[in-house]
């Protein structure tokens, strides 16, 4: 009863949850409102260590994902599914196809998308089950992997940030300590080299890390060492939760900004960040650009178009600094409002026309 009670408090239209003894998938569904349209977010898959963790995890995210297509201008909602089990060891074909099946039997209320554990070749299995599904490969008139324009919106969030804090857009010479080089961090590290950024970077993947020391100059850290770098800007990149007691004290940067979701442990995080004078970049403003690349497909796939919408993440992440400087407000706080009044004038139009 307590899980029926934070649903109701949260305002999500429905939660799902599904089992398939045949291959052994065990899945969640949030559908946390699709009064902007219908619920459009990745499915994650991941060794949980309790189905509580589970639960939680796809209700935040699926928040997180309403929030994003608000700010973003998306005529999208927020959804998220979870599959229990670890990606490297559970997951094939039986149980990709299984998922399909349990993604159609929503009849469009959720489009899922690759997401932590999965990948485009996933979205192809899951692709022959149901429509409803983004992220397929280009040959298949699909919108591809996602990461370089989540990379690409975030290299324009962290811009908007070091102009506020520093004057300039300038990132020569600024030292960002890259939290994951997996796929997200390692496009955001390509932008950052192109303009001279110092680069300090950890991952637990030790194939993410060679990868990133063959192409780019960087100092590797441990995953333990990298909250208390000296840096300018801290880049969280894998997942979220980073800023939180233990890291905070921690911390020795001007700036939070990078892909993760959820990057606050809790709300109260981004205030102590807001007192303590670190400007965070809210996350689901800043990582919006692999949302806008898979909501593309949708309406028939465009590159030009993805890029020039994505570039405009500069402009939103502008327009929660001003708005968070005038209310005196964290700009967590600031980035809900964006999104809640986006919501509430949607919500207005639709009893207008009941």
């Amino acid at each position: 009863m307590e899980l029926y009670k934070q649903i109701n408090k949260a305002g999500y239209e429905q939660v799902v949850f599904y089992r398939d003894s045949d291959s052994g998938l065990k899945a969640i569904i949030s559908v946390h409102s699709t009064v902007l349209g219908p619920a459009l977010g990745g499915a994650r898959m991941w060794a949980y260590d309790s189905e509580e963790d589970a639960i939680e995890d796809v209700l935040r995210l699926s928040k997180g994902m309403t929030y994003k297509a608000a700010v973003a201008g998306l005529n999208l909602g927020g959804g998220k599914a979870v599959i229990i089990g670890d990606s490297k060891k559970d997951k094939n074909e039986k149980l990709l196809r299984a998922f399909g099946k349990f993604v159609d039997s929503l009849q469009g209320r959720y489009i899922t998308a690759e997401d932590v554990g999965t990948c485009q070749e996933d979205m192809n299995i899951i692709s022959q089950e149901t429509k409803y599904v983004t992220g397929i490969a280009p040959e298949r008139g699909g919108s591809g992997d996602p990461s370089p324009f989540t990379a690409l919106g975030v290299y324009q969030g962290i811009k908007a940030a070091v102009e506020k804090v520093y004057g300039t857009t300038d990132l020569k010479g600024k030292v960002v300590a890259v939290q994951g080089v997996g796929n997200v961090g390692y496009y955001l590290c390509q932008y950052l080299a192109s303009e001279g950024a110092r680069l300090i970077v950890s991952d637990i993947n030790t194939g993410a890390l060679e990868r990133a020391q063959e192409k780019f100059e960087v100092e590797v850290v441990s995953p333990q060492e990298i909250f208390g770098v000296d840096c300018d800007i801290f880049a969280p990149c894998a997942l979220g939760a980073v800023v939180n007691d233990a890291t905070l004290p921690e911390f020795k940067c001007k700036i939070i900004a990078g892909g993760a979701n959820n990057v606050l442990a809790e709300p109260r995080h981004g205030d102590l960040l807001h007192k303590s004078g670190i400007l965070y970049m809210p996350d689901y403003v800043i990582n919006a650009g692999g949302l806008i690349n898979v909501a593309q497909q949708l309406y028939g796939y465009d590159q030009e178009i993805v890029r020039n919408k994505v570039l405009k993440i500069y402009d939103n992440c502008v327009n929660v600094l001003k708005l968070a400087e005038k209310e005196n407000i964290a700009t967590y706080l600031a980035a809900d409002r964006v999104a809640e009044q986006r919501l509430a004038a949607a919500k207005t139009e639709v009893s207008k026309v009941g």
